[in-house]
């Protein structure tokens, strides 16, 4: 049985034209502890539970970069940062949970107002800037982290550490977290963070991976890892990161992170501009994450995560179809909401 139509209709009829009333980011902390908050009250839970409930089968299963997964339905990193809601996500249904990114300090992120809705075009803006509680948080909430759940690390640098002490950073992270999580994806593709897609250049990105690596084969458990890139690539530069994958041996890519580009988008231009700087997320990345992923498949053999754009069975599909291995969702949350899973298993199935 897939997830439950009365509780995606409920969501959509009541739930979103509430949260959509008060500022994004306010009415994301909001709505997730109202969720947790259901859970944990017996006969809301149960109710909640029954309605969002995902059964699985043997086809769903699947397994990539030795991981095996339930099904192939996942959150993208930025959705729950810092570990808060893990199991609140699991009862969703998710296959399993990108936290993060995650850094090794904690910082504010950028001054907010910086979480803005696109609703004409199904799309966020966001310019958080890493805003996170860091590592050794992180870690804590990890301890407790639900069973059955695959829950991946997305890893960063803090906004004071300049690009040739990068690795450090990366590096920190990936040891504090080594232990806690089932795979990693490095994020150097916000446009969020100062200079940071400059690590996306092969000599840099090829040094700061062999350094993760090195550490990963010395410990007793290899932990896969992902490298996760933006939209906003020339294919010269998705070349080079075919390659790089063969040369640091780094299990995939996560395609793709945020845009920088506003083309094509019903809202008005001037409505964009007053938002100004940020990643664009959600149907306006579709076409473009979609196009990265079959060019990538097309070229190299590894494992893709495919993110952007997918908000319903069909979306989910084409993802899969054009070549990714798993699927992950973000803006989708937003205004598909947490019937989400169903949704996208059910287009899957066909």
């Amino acid at each position: 049985m897939e997830s439950s139509p009365l509780g995606s209709r409920l969501y959509r009829s009541i739930v979103r034209p509430v949260a959509f009333l008060l500022d994004p980011e306010k009415a994301h902390y909001q709505t997730m502890g109202l969720f947790r908050l259901g859970l944990a009250l017996p006969l809301v839970g149960a109710a909640l539970k029954r309605s969002l409930a995902v059964t699985t089968t043997q086809e769903d299963a699947v397994e990539v970069a030795g991981l095996r997964f339930p099904h192939r339905i996942g959150l993208a990193a930025g959705f729950d940062k810092d570990g808060r809601w893990l199991a609140p996500l699991s009862n969703m249904g998710f296959a399993f949970v990108e936290v993060g990114t995650i850094t090794p300090k904690p910082q504010p992120g950028n001054p907010k107002p910086r979480l803005f809705r696109v609703k004409a075009d199904r799309g966020l803006i966001n310019r958080m800037g890493f805003n996170n509680g860091g590592l050794d948080a992180l870690v804590e909430r990890l301890k407790h982290r639900p069973a059955g759940l695959i829950v991946g690390g997305n890893i960063g640098r803090n906004k004071v550490t300049p690009n040739e002490r990068a690795g450090d950073d990366y590096l920190t992270c990936f040891q504090g977290l080594h232990p806690h999580v089932d795979y990693f994806a490095v994020n150097v593709s916000s446009p969020n963070t100062p200079g940071l897609r400059e690590l996306q250049d092969r000599a840099p990105l090829t040094a700061l991976l062999n350094r993760l690596q090195e550490y990963n084969r010395d410990q007793a458990m290899l932990r896969p890892v992902f490298l996760k890139i933006a939209p906003d690539l020339s294919d010269a530069q998705l070349d080079d990161i075919v390659a790089l994958v063969g040369d640091t041996g780094i299990d995939g890519v996560i395609a793709t992170n945020t845009t920088i580009s506003r083309e094509g988008l019903k809202t008005p231009a001037a409505d964009i501009d007053a938002v100004g700087a940020g990643g664009l997320s959600g149907a306006p990345v579709r076409a473009r994450s979609t196009e990265v992923i079959r060019y990538l498949r097309q070229r190299g053999d590894f494992a893709i995560i495919g993110v952007g754009g997918v908000e319903d069975g069909p979306t989910a599909r084409e993802k899969i179809e054009a070549g990714a291995d798993l699927v992950q969702v973000y803006s989708g949350m937003v205004y598909t909401g947490p019937g989400i899973v169903g949704e996208c298993l059910a287009g899957l199935r066909g």
